[in-house]
């Protein structure tokens, strides 16, 4: 007789990722028609030499093999908190060390985070689509994840009064996401500022995932929560050193929130892997201090390529429509009625070689839907990108 998992574990679907990527294990892929990987949001470009020659020199040293303290080197918390004063707060030092937890990546950001603010029972209102992550570590400990629908023609960002309406006796939190992920919108100022004043005028918090926060379409500020007056009380801020400094394999994030409440997820910390990797630390502190040109030369290559994607979807044959795109991400339509997102998505890596996530790995509702990641791959592939799309669209053999 084998072991079981309790259920809420084992009622969780398979990692996403992992399964798109089952479809074309073992293949091999013509020269004239190579594979085109844009399923997981990966950077397209290695670290800085002068980051790996600061790490090889750490590597030297036997501290750098020891734990740190459990929420994070002080300084690297202090350069975080500078970097977020200079962006959002204008230099105002209204986020101190106290207020960030460094964690083994955004991931366990929010699985900490949620499992600290919401116990089995409670609800996260979780608009929809969503980061499939998200959803998986709300079902693992209980917590019923409330969506709210999508909105194509808002380019997904969520009605403010259906959030409001999506608010009960049992929420805890709304979780938002910008630039998006899966669809890579943006949310405007004005728009966080709203949710912030529902969230703190419902006595939630409003829980933001900025990780892709360095991929801005342009250099102002995100948003101006960090200036507000007690932001402490209602905002947690999510974010991740993984794609602005290509770290994804060290693991390194972090909360920045009320002192007192990271206070209590650092229990939880101590338990699940007592800090985040050291080395990691190390890197994304020397990142934060030393690589300010490096990241805005990033943050231009990237939105080279997302111009050169939506240039490329500008030819009137393709048949797969954006809903939106923006940093890492582009949300398409696809044409064909009545077809699962799974089946198009398999039939464009079996016919294509163009390897995307289908929609309904981010929520109910979503079958019409594709995630295109397209930030590994160069501007003048873009093109190419879109021509397999046109010749599926214009396949219509099933």
């Amino acid at each position: 007789m084998s072991l079981s998992a309790q259920s809420l574990l084992a009622a969780v679907s398979a990692p996403p990722i992992a399964e798109a990527q089952g479809w074309i294990a073992g293949r091999t892929f013509p020269s004239q028609k190579p594979l085109i990987d844009v399923c997981q949001a990966v950077p397209g470009y290695p670290p800085p030499d002068d980051l790996l020659e600061h790490l090889a020199t750490a590597l030297k040293q036997p501290a750098t093999h020891r734990y740190t303290g459990i929420i994070g080197i002080r300084s690297l918390r202090a350069a975080l908190a500078a970097d977020i004063n200079r962006l959002y707060a204008r230099d105002l030092n209204d986020v101190t060390p106290e207020h960030v937890l460094v964690t083994a990546g955004c991931n366990q950001a929010f699985c900490l985070t949620a499992s600290a603010l919401a116990k089995a029972g409670d609800e996260v209102i979780l608009p929809l689509p969503h980061y499939f992550n998200y959803r998986m570590w709300l079902d693992m400990i209980g917590v019923a994840a409330r969506h709210v629908d999508f909105r194509p023609a808002a380019q997904g960002l969520p009605d403010l009064n259906d959030l409001r309406d999506s608010i009960n006796a049992r929420t805890r939190a709304l979780v938002l996401i910008s630039p998006n992920n899966p669809t890579g919108a943006v949310y405007p100022p004005a728009y966080l500022k709203s949710a912030f004043d529902l969230c703190r005028n419902a006595g939630i918090a409003l829980v933001l995932d900025e990780t892709y926060r360095d991929f801005m379409p342009d250099d102002a500020a995100p948003h101006g929560l960090f200036q507000c007056a007690g932001w402490e009380a209602t905002l947690i801020h999510l974010y991740s050193f993984s794609k602005v400094f290509c770290l994804t394999g060290y693991r390194v994030g972090a909360i920045v929130g009320d002192p007192a409440l990271l206070s209590q997820i650092a229990k939880a910390m101590d338990c699940v892997a007592i800090c985040a990797p050291h080395v990691g630390q190390i890197a994304a502190e020397w990142g934060l201090q030393s690589l300010d040109a490096w990241r805005r030369d990033n943050a231009r290559l990237m939105r080279a390529r997302l111009g050169a994607l939506k240039s490329a979807f500008a030819r009137d044959d393709v048949g797969y429509e954006t809903i939106s795109a923006g940093a890492y991400f582009a949300y398409v339509k696809h044409p064909h009625a009545g077809r699962n997102s799974q089946a198009v998505a398999r039939r464009l890596a079996d016919r294509q070689n163009l390897l995307a996530l289908p929609g309904s790995m981010f929520g109910p509702g979503q079958e019409s839907y594709l995630r295109l990641a397209f930030a590994n791959i160069d501007a003048s592939a873009m093109p190419e990108i879109i021509a397999r799309l046109a010749a599926d669209a214009a396949d219509m053999s099933w």
